[in-house]
């Protein structure tokens, strides 16, 4: 009798790969910064895992072992639900945070799926801040301002991660200047590329007029699908404009990825073993030893 070989089952193939690769994470040593890192996720082209990427890799890192806090500034919340939490209108959220009503600590949820993560909610109150902070004093400095206070009593934190709206607005200048460094997820799709400049020149502006430090650290590929053409050479055409910027590790299209948030859950905690989550919790491993050598 024949002895089937497992290579005749893609399905069984990815299975133990993805196990393998789970292994070797939960083993790894991940990398901790030297100081707190405040990391911003933009993209204002929607649809590209912005907010899934900021979300996942922030409970690949605090499994890792770091501490960590995500800042949702997304006035639709997509990353408070993901995170497991409840940011009704009236929440304290961001929103109070950056009008000086609430201070960072004081608005900051335990996330209830992954020890060590911690959450800045959003609620819609947040989408009126662009018209209300019109005449404020010093207004692209507020969040910085927020953040400063509260890393000046709370140094042990690792990483903060932002997730930004989709649009270059107000709000995402505030994230902006409050930021060491931006991560750009990009869909390898035909027009992944498209508003990328007009990115690129908006955070060169800001490093120039308000924020020295700030600058694009890393850029991570997302919706993968390595079966098709496209995705290829979108992949190798983002490596090769911007080669070191780039993670080496990808993360697949995957529907597991997609249905997370519906149980308040990112992929790392709704599906471990997945192909979505152990790809996650890879690139988190990546940022972090990026985030402890500087590079």
């Amino acid at each position: 009798m024949e002895t089937e070989n497992q290579g005749d089952f893609p399905l069984l193939t990815q299975v133990a790969r993805n196990l393998s690769d789970l292994k070797k994470v939960e083993h790894a040593r991940f990398g901790r910064p030297g100081r707190t890192q405040v990391i911003a996720v933009a993209n204002q082209k929607g649809g590209v895992g912005k907010t899934t990427s900021a979300v996942n890799i922030a409970a690949g890192l605090a499994l890792g072992g770091l501490n960590v806090v995500v800042i949702d500034a997304d006035a639709q919340g997509n990353a408070s639900s993901a995170l497991g939490i409840d940011h009704p209108t009236g929440t304290p959220s961001t929103y109070d945070v950056v009008i000086g009503r609430n201070s960072l600590e004081e608005v900051l949820q335990d996330c209830p799926t992954v020890p060590g993560l911690r959450v800045c909610p959003s609620t819609i109150d947040l989408s009126g801040a662009e018209i209300e902070l019109v005449d404020v004093s010093q207004r692209e400095f507020l969040l910085a301002h927020a953040v400063d206070a509260f890393l000046a009593t709370h140094r042990d934190v690792d990483v903060i991660l932002i997730d930004c709206p989709p649009s270059l607005g107000l709000v995402t200048l505030n994230v902006m200047v409050a930021s060491d460094q931006v991560l750009i997820p990009i869909q390898t799709e035909y027009y992944a590329l498209e508003g990328l400049s007009q990115l690129w020149t908006t955070i060169e502006r800001i490093s120039q007029t308000l924020n020295p430090k700030l600058r694009v650290s890393t850029m991570l590929l997302t919706m993968v699908d390595r079966r098709t053409r496209l995705s290829e050479e979108v992949e190798a055409e983002v490596r090769e404009h911007f080669s070191d910027l780039v993670l080496q590790t990808v993360i697949p299209r995957s529907v597991r990825v997609s249905e997370a948030p519906s149980y308040a859950q990112t992929v790392v905690t709704y599906e471990p073993k997945g192909s979505g989550a152990v790809a996650y919790r890879k690139a988190a491993l990546e940022l972090s030893l990026r985030l402890e050598t500087g590079v």
